[in-house]
């Protein structure tokens, strides 16, 4: 029946119910036959199955359910009739929102369909989700940031979504990669200029400078927008009783950094 499911093809699928086929059976991978259908995107194998007493509600063994997967793929339909039967309690115990899937496939309209449903937009994965991921993400947003997509990111800043709710803030990550476009949507939402990424900076000097020293325009960019260029200039390791006071800067970096803030 998954296999039907998979590739769409309802008459089959009609066949195999027809003849005792179990709507709720999981492939190995914890995958129901709703699951299948879900990817593919096919309304008419999910319409087949829900009338059959398909479960909407069963996890994957990565704990996900059939309306990530419509989502993750970007099939509105499919997203459309899978929220309405998805209960909140299944979403709460997943640990992850179609938001998050949504987003990470880049999929914008299946993302305003569930800004209109009221999906929260600042909903965090839970740990066990967000452990999977090196940078340690919890939200829509940062995944948005993340793979590059402005008109995602514009939607859910548009929508309430906060950008300073993950360990490494999306500002910081958009920076990191050289996307002034997302860079200019954090900073016109408020996103904070002068945020550190605490896990890796034991010192005052701005994070987000450090990543674009090489990059004369992104620096710009920040220093127009209230960076707190005199903390560039400051020690906290130093021996002295004045921890914070300013020290001598040589190299041609920060050099060039003293140049910028000159001409400012």
């Amino acid at each position: 029946m998954g296999i039907a499911a998979e590739y769409g093809q309802a008459e089959a699928l009609d066949i195999l119910i027809h003849y005792g086929g179990d709507v709720n059976a999981q492939a190995p991978n914890g995958d129901s036959v709703l699951h299948d259908a879900a990817s593919s995107g096919n309304p008419d194998c999910i319409e087949l199955l829900l009338q059959h007493g398909a479960n909407p509600n069963i996890t994957n063994l990565s704990l996900q359910l059939p309306i990530h997967c419509a989502a993750y793929k970007g099939h509105y339909l499919a997203l459309r009739m899978l929220i309405p039967v998805t209960t909140r309690r299944a979403l709460r115990l997943s640990g992850q929102s179609p938001i998050h899937s949504a987003a990470d496939g880049g999929h914008v309209r299946c993302m305003e369909l569930l800004v209109d449903k009221g999906f929260d937009v600042n909903a965090l994965l839970d740990t066990h989700v967000s452990e999977k991921y090196g940078d340690m993400r919890k939200t829509a947003l940062y995944f948005a940031v993340s793979n590059g997509d402005v008109t995602g990111t514009q939607l859910l800043l548009n929508a309430g979504a906060k950008p300073d709710l993950d360990p490494l803030q999306c500002l910081l990550v958009a920076v990191r990669a050289g996307m002034y476009e997302i860079v200019r949507i954090l900073l016109a939402s408020r996103a904070d200029v002068n945020c550190y990424f605490t896990e890796v900076n034991d010192t005052v000097f701005p994070t987000a400078l450090q990543y674009c020293l090489r990059d004369e325009m992104m620096m710009r960019l920040l220093l127009n927008n209230g960076y707190d260029a005199e903390k560039c200039f400051c020690c906290p390791h130093d021996s002295s009783e004045h921890t914070n006071e300013k020290v001598p800067v040589s190299s041609p970096l920060m050099s060039l950094f003293q140049n910028l803030v000159s001409h400012l």
